[in-house]
């Protein structure tokens, strides 16, 4: 390896055929190059975010270092600007960095507390899953966590966004579409802590005893994740809770409030996005008929 060709390394550093290895940087000597060393091995975030923005503005692999400098952006407290650096550059970018940059979007979202925002973007990821476009048209896709690689499907990922959109809902205190988005999270993948948020809701919605069998169910083992020590200490945490409520409610209230919740914010859940002569997604149109009936009980 030539020093002429690696500029932003220190002397003595391109001899050392581990160097980009250890340090997980890319080949090269260009702007992306050289952000991503100002980010790893010198911990300089600002001089990082200068050269990001000099390869996007130079064609130099705009997928990464976009998806990178708003990754630097968060960590410095610059959430804001980082939004308006995805939204603005992101049609640089390639298809397939697309969902990737989205993840980023929703996160900085979160950080920001914009709750409006991060419900529309799940509404598009179920969207793109209904029109066969996740994962790019494929069954599964390669995630990491903790450092390891693994598989997830689409099952497992329709429901981690049902899961999020619920837990954006219950942010709004709108705890009836809250309840029934976990709930059909809890039919497609359940598991124990989003049977916890779920118990929540129902909690919210004064249907104790719904919300007790949930947790039974915790308790017993019944549930993927019930054996996890957190899972498990919240459902108890949450079975003492609810013991100390009264059990007393009117039924009529609850039906009112499902009516003016359900009707008005999920019954129009994804029609914004779906075109005019298409139907809506099967998992709301499930949901529709199942509370159509309870109402008509």
């Amino acid at each position: 390896m030539k020093n002429n060709n690696n500029s932003c390394f220190k002397k003595g550093d391109e001899n050392n055929s581990n160097y980009r290895v250890i340090h997980k940087l890319p080949n090269g000597d260009s702007p992306y190059v050289r952000a991503k060393y100002a980010q790893l091995v010198e911990k300089n975030p600002e001089g990082a975010i200068v050269l990001f923005w000099k390869a996007i503005n130079e064609g130099d692999r705009v997928d990464s270092a976009l998806k990178d400098m708003a990754v630097v952006m968060k960590q410095q407290d610059r959430a804001e600007e980082a939004i308006e650096a995805i939204k603005s550059f992101r049609d640089r970018c390639s298809k397939l960095a697309q969902q990737s940059l989205d993840n980023v979007l929703f996160d900085l979202y979160k950080k920001s507390g914009k709750l409006e925002e991060q419900i529309e973007l799940l509404k598009q990821k179920l969207q793109m899953i209904y029109q066969g476009e996740a994962f790019n048209g494929k069954p599964t896709k390669t995630a990491r966590s903790h450092g390891k690689k693994f598989q997830v499907t689409i099952k497992q990922e329709t429901s981690r966004i049902l899961g999020n959109l619920g837990w954006a809902y219950m942010q709004q205190t709108n705890y009836a579409a809250a309840e029934i988005v976990y709930q059909k999270a809890q039919q497609i993948d359940p598991d124990a802590n989003k049977a916890c948020n779920l118990c929540l809701c129902l909690v919210k919605l004064t249907r104790f005893n719904e919300a007790k069998t949930v947790l039974e169910d915790i308790l017993r083992g019944k549930l993927p994740g019930s054996d996890d020590p957190k899972s498990k200490n919240r459902a108890i945490e949450l079975l003492k809770e609810l013991e100390s409520f009264k059990f007393a409610t009117s039924s009529s209230s609850h039906l009112v409030l499902l009516e003016d919740v359900f009707i008005e914010s999920l019954d129009q859940l994804m029609n914004q996005y779906v075109p005019i002569r298409s139907r809506r997604l099967p998992i709301f149109e499930e949901i529709s008929a199942y509370y159509r009936d309870q109402l008509a009980c």
